[in-house]
């Protein structure tokens, strides 16, 4: 519903026409109407019939006889008859269709009480309209002010200038009736202008303010909907859906319009059901209606002793115990007439094209932290480690050495088991208690010094004779 200048702009915000909701194209207006006889000649000798539709500020639309026998399109922009003086709009409709349209809104078209349309606006008759309709915002601002101060329960939700800008009327919402006599004499002592005070509904208004509704598309009642039928409660439960009102109501505050779309289709498909209310009755239990599928036919009963339990039935089967029941037959139980439901196997989903995830960029990855104790590995072959020569003096399979590249000194246990374990220098080795000796080969041996006291023990080991030995933990 837009047209070809209300483009994209290079930062992907909506450009507009820049018209204010009035577009010269007339794809842009509220309650827009295809003229679909536009191409359809009259017969010879018939003049085309002389009123017009005109629209106004947020859908306002009434209708004009031109008299001048103008030659009108539309998206014209005409002066119009006003009390007192004259409005400004646009021409949405024109030919027969507007008849039709006349005869849709109650309108005699033979009547001559229609008002007349003066001229085309001039450009003088255009700037005075637009600096008018720039006022509107912030009069509106100060008024909500200016009623908030006279303690009135009341919303003034908008406010449209005559396009002469010789009057404003003040469009509000309230529920209960207000005395707003003395709030008009500070309108008309603030704002300089005619006043005129006009109530509207809830939902009058959010047809004339617009929105988005739950669905993502435009209001129907701001775009193509006219006549507010009322909407009840019945409405959700013979639909059968959750009386949740904040679900329910639109951005009226009432009960959402389009409940009232798909009722009739509902009310045909249950008229072959049976009430909803109904009882059946068996040898096992009596059983009550807990759910009903109206587009499969189905419904599910329980037994009042056991509601937790559901079984399904279908409406033929209902039909047939309800029957049973009328001629005071009980049948067996419920079990007996259930369909039974063919569980289907769970389709797991094969990524045979390679598709992503659509929510893989919702989370950030993790970034992962470098270990420090991981050495950097090369992608060396392993045919190249084998031919490499080995050194004889480092051992095959030993024990990496730990504390950097200083060896652990061995321990070498003495004939006496209550002297002090003496210190192994490094190149020698170690026996065991059968005797045997195993190779071990180090690097490189160090120089062995020779004891100054001619024993097996260093120097640094001395002993007191007279000392007791004993053994460190």
């Amino acid at each position: 519903m837009a047209c070809t200048s209300c483009s994209t702009s290079n930062g992907g915000a909506p450009k507009g026409c820049k018209n204010n909701g009035t577009c010269g194209t007339d794809s842009c207006n509220k309650l827009t109407v295809f003229d679909w006889l536009s191409n359809m000649s009259l017969s010879t000798g018939e003049a085309p019939f002389d009123c017009v539709e005109v629209r106004f500020k947020n859908g306002r639309k009434e209708f004009f006889r031109n008299t001048e026998k103008l030659t009108l399109s539309m998206g014209d922009i005409v002066a119009t008859e006003a009390s007192p003086g004259h409005d400004v709009g646009i021409v949405t409709l024109t030919g027969e269709l507007v008849k039709i349209q006349m005869k849709k809104k109650k309108v005699n078209p033979e009547a001559n009480d229609v008002p007349k349309v003066y001229r085309k606006a001039t450009q003088k008759d255009i700037d005075i309209w637009q600096a008018a309709r720039n006022r509107e915002e912030p009069m509106k601002v100060r008024a909500r002010e200016l009623a908030i101060e006279q303690k009135l329960e009341m919303k003034i939700s908008d406010i449209e200038f005559q396009g002469d800008a010789s009057k404003a009327t003040f469009y509000y919402t309230a529920n209960d009736r207000i005395d707003f006599r003395l709030l008009i004499k500070e309108f008309a002592k603030e704002f300089s202008t005619r006043i005129e005070m006009k109530q509207v509904g809830f939902r009058q208004e959010a047809a004339r303010l617009g929105g988005i509704g739950s669905c993502g598309r435009e209001l129907c009642c701001s775009t193509w909907l006219t006549d507010f039928r009322s909407v009840n409660t019945s409405a959700a439960r013979y639909q059968q859906l959750s009386l949740n009102p904040q679900k329910l109501a639109g951005q009226c505050g009432k009960l959402k319009c389009c409940l009232n779309y798909e009722l009739d289709t509902y009310l045909d498909a249950l008229q072959d059901f049976p009430d909803f209310d109904t009882k059946l009755y068996t040898e096992k239990g009596d059983a009550v209606c807990q759910k009903q599928d109206i587009f499969k036919g189905l419904m599910w009963f329980a037994y009042t002793n056991n509601s937790a339990n559901w079984h399904m039935l279908k409406v033929d089967q209902v039909k047939e115990i309800i029957a049973e029941n009328k001629l005071k037959n009980r049948v067996a139980s419920l079990e007996d007439f259930a369909v039974e439901v063919a569980q289907t196997p769970e389709k797991d989903f094969n990524n045979a094209m390679g598709q992503e995830s659509l929510t893989r960029f919702d989370q950030p990855k993790k970034k992962k932290k470098p270990s420090r104790n991981r050495k950097p590995t090369g992608n060396k072959p392993a045919e190249a480690n084998a031919n490499r020569p080995q050194n004889p003096n480092k051992p095959a399979n030993g024990p990496k050495p730990e504390n950097g590249n200083r060896p652990r000194p061995a321990i070498v246990k003495t004939e006496n088991a209550a002297q002090k374990p003496a210190i192994k220098p490094e190149g020698a080795t170690a026996e065991t208690k059968s005797g045997e000796n195993k190779p071990k080969t180090f690097k490189k041996k160090p120089f062995k010094k020779k004891p100054s006291n001619g024993g097996n023990k260093p120097s640094d080991n001395k002993q007191n004779p007279n000392q007791k030995n004993e053994p460190k933990n």
